[in-house]
């Protein structure tokens, strides 16, 4: 680096900063202003700053429930030029979401007009709709004009708006929110405001309560939308211990009489934050590129509620199958995941507990308590103050008047005379005289003895935590009779159940239109698929050079083996097959083959069935298909070959009980099937033993029926259980000459 140019001359005050320390001082300050002024709530009353100011400029402008609606521009603008400095478009998308009850399982704003709906259209212009608090939003301002929490300057100091809500509402978990800050981020589900009131009366009776006790009263979230749940109750339980996790959600659905004796299903609630039409559109998308064999049609039949009808291919499909094949493709069942991260006391972010949520609200609303009482106490004082002085007007309201009639100056005089406060002076001249009347002196007694007696109450209430507590699980009792489960906002939505458990070859299969195909693999190793079962495949065309090397049906929704000589098993779904349209691609592609390896054998899997695995040492065994499946491009190695040994046969086993194998010697020996081992993997034993060469061809047959093979010319021959008398043996023997008539090319098949 050169040397540092010197500042100009007359340029100010300029001083060398370092460029890391800057940009790491600058870049916290954002990081902090976007945790703490927008993205993460407060644990206290749920609500990030845009949300708690929508709120307060509400009370501002009096939009209470009972009262007319105001137009939401009058709102936003409030909010904007006097608390929130930031973009109208922002703050009214804030307002409402708020409002929206597909969107947030309590409303906080009563919206009138076209507040947007759950296809995803966007609200009306601000200009056109109306607002007004709810309930609920009343709920988490109540005692506001009590002292109930602090108040601070707003960003122009013209103005003050509160730190926090007082939250009569657990409004966190009730509603839920989610966010992305710098770094962290948060996302928490709605949850049944009177389950949350349970749990917390627990906590209050036993602070050492645990999650898994907190549980019993909440069950877990309560989406706006319905929807079924479809986790186990320890997922549930992880997930709320850790304040981390994920919930499965499934749209509800029944089934539906339709047409003659046929059914359909009937979808009526979706999962959260899913936009309907762009579900319809996705199912109509699958369904046109033929994802979704075992649907016919769907159709959105929905008016206020949702009603979508799923109209499945025939009759004989199942329902059940056909929807578990759309919630493994479609947004019918999605993951919401929770992160409850958020600001503990306003200014810590924190990924907290159930427990844990639950007892920092509960210790805000004990502060609430105790500022309220205090608020109060400071008002009955004032007031006990003014009466003593209005008491002593009425004993001596005679002197009173005197004084006030001929002193020049009566308020000294009052106080001196009568030993009064500059208040109580004060009040005194400022009564009215239709204050005099007899009757007045006993309703002043009235409301002094009563207010001694509240004076005592509230002393109590802030001296005793019993007592404090008490109180705050009177109002969760309140705010839990105002929503409980009979209600028709209360009523919990979201159901609980376990996800069927369908065979997943099913689900599967269900996802791929059943069609048969024809696999066909070139000597060079080209692989593809035609369409349909070909008979006859001398019409088949291959590369210059190229050939057929095996040819078999199958169907879209099989599983195909090829096994290759180094012993490997690989595995492709039948609808992974390459098009049959031009020569194919290698199947060095699909499958990580070895490069001395080749594929010498490939069918369709059927797990019932057993195969005879031979090596061409004359070593072999018996294999399960179901253990040849494979799920990696590695296959499995199923046959330990060693030397220059390789796999040359996979024979079917079927319902045979005896093994016919001949050796390159053209000697074939006939043994009982039992004498082969069956394995998982291995060398497996030896078949036939040999001086030189090794294994031609093997076929297992039942010892009843004979033996049979085809000569080259097509003709057919078959040796009954005596006529192979001087062939059977044990395994591992030598064999005989074959018999008269066998093919020259050593194979059973001519």
């Amino acid at each position: 680096m050169g040397k540092q140019a010197d500042p100009p001359a007359g340029g100010g005050d300029i001083q060398p900063v370092d460029l890391k320390a800057a940009l790491e001082e600058r870049y916290l300050a954002y990081a902090l202003s976007t945790i703490m002024g927008r993205a993460l709530p407060d644990v206290r009353d749920g609500l990030k700053p845009v949300h708690r100011r929508i709120v307060h400029a509400m009370r501002v402008l009096r939009l209470d429930p009972g009262q007319g609606y105001k137009k939401c521009a009058r709102i936003v603008g409030d909010v904007m030029g006097r608390f929130h400095p930031h973009g109208d478009a922002a703050i009214y998308d804030a307002l409402v979401r708020l409002s929206q009850d597909f969107s947030v399982r309590y409303p906080l704003v009563d919206g009138q007009g076209n507040f947007g709906n759950i296809d995803g259209d966007s609200a009306a212009a601000m200009r056109y709709t109306e607002a007004r608090m709810t309930e609920v939003a009343t709920l988490l301002l109540e005692g506001i004009d009590e002292d109930a929490v602090d108040f601070r300057p707003t960003y122009n100091e013209e103005d003050s708006e509160p730190v926090v809500l007082p939250g009569a509402f657990p409004n966190l978990l009730a509603n839920g929110s989610s966010g992305i800050a710098v770094g962290m981020a948060t996302n928490i589900p709605p949850h049944n405001a009177a389950e949350l009131c349970d749990a917390a009366l627990k906590l209050i009776d036993n602070p050492e309560a645990s999650v898994e006790q907190l549980l019993r009263f909440v069950e877990g979230p309560d989406f706006p939308t319905g929807g079924v749940i479809v986790d186990d109750r320890s997922t549930i339980r992880e997930a709320y211990e850790t304040g981390r996790g994920a919930f499965r959600v499934r749209a509800r659905w029944e089934p539906e009489p339709f047409g003659r004796g046929g059914q359909v299903a009937v979808v009526t609630e979706i999962p959260y934050q899913v936009q309907k039409s762009k579900l319809i559109e996705k199912i109509a998308e699958l369904l046109a590129a033929r994802k979704l064999p075992l649907v016919a049609d769907i159709r959105d039949e929905s008016a206020e509620d949702i009603r979508v009808v799923i109209e499945p291919k025939s009759r004989t499909v199942d329902l059940a199958i056909m929807m578990e094949s759309l919630f493994k493709l479609t947004d019918l069942e999605v993951r919401f995941p929770m992160n409850m991260n958020v600001l503990s006391g306003g200014k810590v972010p924190k990924v907290m507990s159930l427990k844990d949520v639950l007892a920092e609200w509960l210790e805000h609303r004990r502060d609430v308590v105790v500022r309220r009482a205090r608020h109060r106490l400071g008002q009955i004082e004032r007031r006990l103050e003014i009466l003593a002085g209005y008491l002593i007007v009425f004993l001596n309201i005679d002197e009173v008047i005197r004084i006030i009639r001929e002193e020049d100056e009566p308020k000294q005089e009052l106080m001196r005379t009568f030993e009064l406060t500059d208040v109580q002076a004060e009040a005194i001249l400022n009564m009215r005289l239709r204050s005099l009347r007899k009757l007045e002196e006993f309703e002043l007694r009235k409301e002094f003895d009563q207010l001694t007696e509240e004076k005592a109450d509230k002393e109590a209430l802030v001296g005793s935590t019993e007592r404090q507590w008490s109180k705050v699980a009177e109002e969760v009792r309140r705010v839990r009779e105002a929503f409980s489960k009979k209600t028709t906002l209360g009523r919990r939505r979201t159901r609980f159940a376990n996800a069927p458990t369908h065979d997943m070859g099913d689900i599967a299969e269900a996802l791929i239109e059943k069609e048969p195909v024809t696999v066909v693999l070139s000597n060079k190793g080209f692989l593809r698929g035609m369409r349909g079962h070909l008979t006859d495949t001398s019409g088949l065309t291959f590369r210059e050079g190229d050939g057929l090397s095996l040819a078999f049906a199958a169907m879209t929704t099989d599983k195909l083996l090829f096994i290759s000589k180094l012993g490997r098993v690989f595995t492709m779904s039948a609808d992974k097959l390459p098009g049959g349209r031009g020569h194919g691609d290698p199947i060095r592609l699909a499958f990580e083959l070895d490069d001395k390896d080749d594929i010498i054998a490939g069918f369709t899997a059927d797990p019932d069935r057993r195969r005879l695995m031979i090596s061409s040492d004359g070593t072999g065994f018996i294999v399960s298909e179901a253990d040849l499946i494979s799920t990696t491009r590695k296959g499995k190695q199923i046959v330990n070959v060693s030397g220059s040994a390789e796999v040359v046969l996979s024979v079917d086993v079927g319902e045979g009980d005896s093994v016919a194998i001949v050796g390159e010697n053209r000697k074939l020996l006939v043994f009982p099937l039992a004498q082969v081992a069956q394995m998982a993997r291995g060398k497996g034993v030896r078949l036939q033993r040999y001086k030189d060469g090794g294994v031609s061809d093997a076929k297992v047959f039942k010892m009843a029926d004979g033996l049979g093979w085809v000569d080259a010319a097509g003709r057919v021959f078959n040796r009954s259980k005596a006529e192979l008398l001087e062939w059977r043996g044990d395994r591992a023997q030598a064999g005989r000459l074959v018999p008269k008539g066998f093919p020259k090319s050593n194979k059973f098949t001519g």
